[in-house]
């Protein structure tokens, strides 16, 4: 078993490191917002497909089925949680399978109309996330939409102690010293640079530096709203 697979499992079992919540991300439910404000329901609705890349519990898909009757596939390397998600999907148009994010998509050529990566491919080192962005591409039809959440590296203090104190083989990735797994850290000017010239960016929210009296309190994120030309 993989360090990957071995640390979520527990995860999931024990919630050791993180507070894994059944309530879908309040950054999908802002871009599902931003969507019916400027597309009315085109991208959702029951017609439409999203693909969920590391869904865990599959809470987000829930929240797409129920609110807007989207069908939808997710993909998990843990499999407590996606036994967690079938249990909680009963009845609801979603399918789960246990499946490294690294490998090829199983998908058919442009029949997704939505892809959400939500701390996901931050696990993947440079050609991995290459290749699964070429996937991306290829399942995605013209004009779907892509979902991404991901660190941030830019003014977060957690990240620079990180870099220096456990780098890895790359820039802006290191070791983390409690999963022992890798992990990639964005900037904004290497987001834009490596999803620009197959996507347009319409919107980049990046979360607060969570100081606290000076000193570094939760990880930074950011979240990207892209079209596929």
């Amino acid at each position: 078993m993989s360090k990957h697979k071995e640390f979520w499992n527990k995860e999931y079992k024990t919630s050791e490191h993180l507070t894994l919540s059944t309530a879908p991300s309040e950054d999908l439910e802002k871009f599902t917002r931003f969507l019916e404000r400027e597309y009315k329901r085109e991208y959702l609705n029951g017609y439409a497909r999203v693909l969920d890349l590391g869904c865990g519990n599959g809470r987000n898909l829930i929240y797409l089925a129920e609110q807007y009757a989207m069908r939808g596939v997710g993909y998990d390397i843990s499999d407590v949680a996606i036994a967690e998600a079938i249990r909680a999907s009963k009845d609801l148009p979603l399918e789960y399978e246990v499946r490294s994010i690294a490998e090829p998509l199983p998908q058919k050529d442009g029949s997704v109309t939505m892809v959400l990566d939500m701390m996901t491919s931050h696990f993947l080192k440079g050609e991995e996330r290459k290749a699964l962005k070429a996937e991306i591409l290829r399942v995605l039809r013209p004009g779907g939409w892509f979902f991404f959440k991901s660190f941030l590296a830019d003014e977060d203090l957690n990240v620079k102690r990180l870099l220096r104190e456990n780098p890895a083989d790359e820039e802006n990735a290191y070791i983390h010293p409690k999963m022992g797994v890798y992990e990639y850290v964005w900037t904004e000017e290497a987001l834009e640079e490596f999803f620009t010239p197959e996507f347009e960016i319409h919107k980049i929210h990046k979360s607060h530096k969570h100081l606290r009296r000076g000193k570094p309190g939760k990880r930074r994120t950011l979240s990207a709203y892209m079209q596929k030309f």
